[in-house]
């Protein structure tokens, strides 16, 4: 569902993101995780169409998302780490604006749907405050509902827990979960790595935009028990940090070497 192909972002002479290669397929929870200034944020950029790469492809569906940006966003929601949302209108408002966009809405009881969803995050009785006046929390629900209030085959989600309340991000984690369980793609960056140990499928762990390991927790646990000097059966975050710091070694070796 969604196909990156030697995806590189350059900015002037820095590189953002190096020949990233990956693929999420249906039915998966993919965590992308890294430190700050890794590359998770460019690369969902570029794959909802916000940052256009330097070289490579990135799919949705089957659809480029720079040669058919259309069909590409149609089929994806997208929970961004700073989402906008039009702080005049109120919380109905706003989704019935959003359920409106989506062609594949028509002949659903939207109305329905969004009580749904507002009961579910217990926003049912500031449905018709202005979104303005919304906690950063309770923004952050509704833009959960609005990207999943269309129903699409993928979810990009960016960061999803800042703000929430620990009941709400149980709800979330859980939502992700059964998401992925009903068949769809679910690409998730995060930087909480229990999270990810949680729930995600398959992770890969960038660094300075380059993959340093990239599968399943078990596959990444046999990477750094036999390449690393790690442990059978060790939590993601000793994977995680021995990755990162193995990698910091190493360009140390090759500065030096220079």
């Amino acid at each position: 569902m969604i196909e990156i192909q030697g995806y590189h972002k350059r900015y002037g002479r820095h590189v953002a993101v190096h020949d990233l290669s990956l693929t999420v397929r249906p039915g998966e929870l993919f965590g992308l995780l890294g430190p700050n200034g890794a590359g998770k944020t460019t690369t969902i950029r570029a794959v909802v169409g916000l940052t256009r790469p330097s070289g490579g492809s990135v799919r949705v569906a089957g659809h480029d998302v720079w040669r058919e940006p259309l069909l590409a966003k149609a089929a994806f929601g997208y929970i961004p780490d700073r989402p906008y949302l039009y702080g005049k209108l109120t919380g109905r408002e706003l989704l019935r604006f959003v359920a409106s966009l989506a062609a594949h809405t028509t002949g659903r009881d939207v109305e329905r749907d969004i009580e749904r969803w507002l009961e579910f995050f217990s926003l049912e009785h500031f449905g018709n405050e202005l979104v303005e006046t919304y906690s950063h929390g309770m923004r952050q629900k509704l833009t959960i509902i609005a990207a999943l209030l269309p129903e699409p085959g993928v979810l990009i989600v960016d960061e999803p827990m800042v703000g929430l309340d620990p009941r709400a991000a149980k709800q979330v984690r859980e939502l992700f979960q059964d998401y992925a369980a009903r068949g769809r793609t679910v690409l998730l960056t995060t930087h909480s790595l229990p999270l990810a140990e949680a729930v995600a499928d398959r992770i890969a762990v960038l660094d300075r935009g380059r993959v340093l390991g990239l599968g399943t927790l078990d596959e990444l646990r046999e990477l750094t028990r036999t390449g690393h000097g790690g442990v059978e059966g060790e939590s993601l975050e000793r994977i995680f940090f021995r990755l990162v710091e193995e990698e910091e070694e190493q360009r140390r070796r090759e500065s030096g070497a220079a």
